[in-house]
């Protein structure tokens, strides 16, 4: 596996804000699930304030970014915009990145609970090994801010019908003030273990929340023929 390198990003880096946001727009319409649509500006913003990391490639090729964002008072934390470029992808680079945004989280915020919305077996694992547990949309920030992020992503009209309880995105939270010592292969393997009932409810969203409309479209259609 490539040796990539991850650093805490700085002002050296911030000709790299354009394709940081440019990637992250391409993957999310790729997948399908929006993310909350960022400036180059901003990118530069948690660059100038020691709040993101970035990768490189033993070559010495931009490779991969991840930022910190904090809500209700520092209170809670999130670690955002996780994005590998399309070509170190698979590599293990987007769980060394994880770590290293992880570990940054906890030495600036070391009393936050770290909470993360994804819609990716794969962020859920690694978010798992950190120590993350599933929980529900309440045992996030309730904090105005952070919910009209959400506004840029694709899903956000599911978002708000659900009264902001539930979407296509799995919550994920780290409360260092319930933290045990687990060991990681018994975390792996308990993961392992559920990640086909993860896989399972997010196929069970996407059924029910993108295919709704058009049930009540038909639905509606129906009722207009009879009453013709």
């Amino acid at each position: 596996m490539k040796k990539f390198t991850v650093h805490l990003a700085s002002s050296g880096h911030l000709h790299y804000a354009n394709t940081i946001c440019t990637e992250m727009e391409s993957s999310a319409k790729a997948r399908g699930t929006g993310i909350a649509k960022r400036s180059p500006e901003y990118i530069e913003q948690k660059m100038l304030e020691g709040k993101a990391v970035i990768a490189f490639s033993p070559e010495g090729h931009w490779a991969g970014f991840c930022y910190i964002e904090t809500w209700s008072h520092g209170n809670y934390v999130a670690n955002s915009g996780l994005i590998v470029a399309p070509e170190f992808r698979k590599s293990g680079l987007a769980k060394a990145i994880k770590q290293k945004v992880f570990e940054l989280s906890k030495t600036k915020y070391p009393h936050a609970k770290i909470f993360g919305l994804t819609t990716g077996l794969a962020v859920m694992k690694i978010n798992s090994d950190l120590g993350y547990e599933p929980v529900t949309y309440s045992e996030l920030t309730q904090d105005e801010d952070f919910w009209k992020g959400c506004r840029s992503c694709v899903n956000f009209e599911i978002l708000k019908s659900k009264d902001r309880k539930n979407c296509l995105c799995t919550a994920m939270l780290y409360n260092p003030d319930e933290k045990k010592d687990v060991n990681k292969d018994n975390k792996f393997l308990n993961f392992k273990k559920y990640s086909t009932l993860f896989e399972r409810i997010t196929k069970m969203k996407k059924n029910i929340f993108l295919k709704q409309p058009k049930i009540k479209n038909e639905e509606n259609e129906k009722i207009s023929s009879i009453s013709i």
